[in-house]
């Protein structure tokens, strides 16, 4: 909660703390942030070892960011979802099945992206 006595600077540090704080718990219990942090390498070795533009590494990177805030934001969903209906409902097995999709339209927008980068490079190897 806001303290009306904090200043512009510690309002920011103390925001700064809790995207932190936000982070850490998403990449220590999340098993989807998990993935796509090890599928994140995974595309940071292939840009290394295809040598990708500057322009590729940015769009790249974008990709990737893309697919994590996707899926954070689906995990906050979810939280927020069991919090209010811990039993199964079915408008909350709709709401959880509906954010569910956003992390896989990232994820199909960001395997597109690859294949434009990495197809013709391997292409070139044969």
């Amino acid at each position: 909660m806001k303290d009306p006595n904090d200043g512009f600077f510690m309002g920011r540090l103390k925001s700064l703390k809790f995207a932190f704080k936000g982070l850490w718990i998403l990449v220590t219990t999340e098993d989807s942030i998990k993935v796509q942090l090890f599928v994140s390498l995974i595309a940071f070795i292939l840009g290394i070892t295809f040598d990708i533009s500057l322009m590729e590494w940015a769009i790249q990177f974008l990709a990737i960011g893309l697919v994590l805030v996707a899926e954070a934001a689906n995990s906050a969903i979810e939280e927020v979802s069991d919090f209010i209906h811990p039993e199964f409902h079915e408008k909350i097995g709709r709401i959880k099945d509906i954010a569910a999709g956003t992390p896989a339209f990232a994820a199909i927008i960001s395997l597109i992206i690859a294949g434009i980068i990495y197809v013709p490079k391997v292409f070139i190897l044969f």
